[in-house]
């Protein structure tokens, strides 16, 4: 397993939408493992395999917490069948968007068919933050990114703040 470089905002590659999968190999378990691993490094809870550069259509999720062991989930050429109408707000932040936070409303649940980490077809009811999880992270696989959701004035003011970080990253304290 081997630590990723995670792509930030803005990058033409985020926008590009994810390919399916056409078999669940090693090759792709790897690129999974290397994605947990990548995830679990940044303090993530979500991770989608575009967002390290490549363009198919996996993700991994962990809802992990200082009182919880931990617990992936492995989704390879996830689809949401349901949603409900009912909605739900998250403070929604991205590892390709890093330190920034906005209020994001969404399907409060949802049912979405995948191919788990052993390539077997699977179905999920989820709700809570992990329905908010695996939407985020779908629309990853979509070039759809959370500041898509906002306002045209929110959306500026979060990527004026990333440019800005940005440039914090390259000046040199001596």
């Amino acid at each position: 397993m081997a630590i990723k470089n995670i792509l930030v905002e803005p990058n033409k590659l985020l926008r590009k939408v994810s390919q399916p999968v056409k078999i669940v190999n090693k090759d792709v378990q790897n690129i999974m493992d290397d994605m947990l691993e990548t995830m679990y490094s940044a303090n993530g809870i979500g991770l989608a395999a575009i967002q390290i550069g490549i363009p198919k259509n996996l993700i991994v999720i962990d809802l992990l917490t200082k009182e919880k062991k931990k617990d992936p989930l492995f989704f390879v050429n996830p689809k949401i069948v349901k949603k409900s109408l009912k909605m739900s707000k998250y403070d929604e932040g991205c590892l390709s968007i890093p330190n920034l936070f906005a209020e994001i409303q969404r399907p409060s649940e949802c049912e979405v068919e995948y191919l788990d980490y052993q390539g077997k077809k699977k179905i999920l009811k989820a709700n809570g933050l992990l329905a908010t999880c695996i939407q985020h992270e779908i629309d990853h696989l979509n070039g759809i990114l959370f500041i898509d959701y906002l306002s045209k004035l929110k959306r500026d003011i979060i990527l004026k703040k990333l440019s800005k970080q940005k440039l914090d990253q390259k000046r040199l304290v001596i």
